[in-house]
């Protein structure tokens, strides 16, 4: 464990403590910050989460005080959230932007495909047991997201020179993607129930990276000459794309 962690441990101190406000329960997850100055409050709209952080010399008790003092925010913050959307039967989730509705077809053989039903709607789905849909629809996203997201990167390192070492999708929750000095890419899986030229634009974003790691003017001059699109679907997904984190269930996973 690094030093600086061992300095600001805490080892009897609680990760998560509780707010009362109105009659609900809040849980509060901790965190402590050695460059914190003061005390903070912050949803995670992904999971959800309510994270107070704390500066190093922060107590217990003050914390306890000032999250409590803040119970209005954290009940008024989480009420305005989107209510999360699981993978079930007769949902209706996008993909590439595109209402489908899930259908479980319990006694089919099978995975996840998509189908257009008699009045022209687009179905997802779905074969197996009840309790394996959210899963297996997750599983199925990935895989699209990884194959949708792999070509776009590829298309736009050809066009600029470029090699992509390697593309990964994953559920993260503070970005929609990254990109290594080492060629190597990562990106949301959720981009997959975006409008295509959204997760298009994202492919196009990382990659100017390699050329320009940094957001200046240089690199903004690189993302529109190969995505001419960019402004548009960086509006989109400014207005919308914390609405994507509603659906499925969380997951760390990653996809190769």
């Amino acid at each position: 464990m690094p030093l600086h962690a061992l300095l600001y441990r805490r080892t009897s101190e609680p990760q998560t403590i509780e707010v009362d406000f109105d009659g609900m329960i809040y849980p509060v997850l901790l965190r402590r910050h050695r460059q914190a100055r003061r005390y903070t409050l912050r949803i995670q709209a992904a999971t959800r989460e309510v994270i107070l952080t704390m500066p190093p010399r922060g107590t217990l008790r003050e914390a306890r005080s000032f999250a409590q003092k803040h119970g209005g925010w954290i009940a008024a913050r989480l009420g305005r959230l989107p209510e999360p959307v699981p993978f079930a039967h007769d949902i209706v989730v996008p993909v590439r932007g595109v209402p489908h509705r899930i259908a479980h077809r319990h006694g089919a053989r099978g995975t996840v495909w998509t189908e257009i039903d008699d009045n022209g709607e687009r179905l997802l789905c779905v074969a197996g047991h009840a309790p394996h849909i959210d899963r297996r629809i997750a599983d199925f996203l990935r895989r699209e997201a990884r194959r949708d997201l792999e070509a776009a990167s590829l298309r736009y390192a050809r066009a600029l020179g470029l090699t992509v070492r390697r593309v990964t999708v994953r559920d993260q929750s503070s970005r929609w993607g990254s990109c290594s000095t080492t060629g190597m890419l990562s990106f949301s899986w959720r981009l997959i129930l975006a409008p295509s030229q959204v997760l298009d634009y994202l492919a196009a974003h990382e990659v100017a990276h390699l050329v320009e790691m940094n957001h200046s003017a240089r690199f903004w001059r690189v993302v529109h000459r190969i995505c001419p699109h960019h402004e548009s679907a960086k509006a989109w997904l400014d207005a919308h794309g914390a609405d994507l984190h509603r659906y499925g269930l969380p997951d760390g996973g990653e996809t190769r």
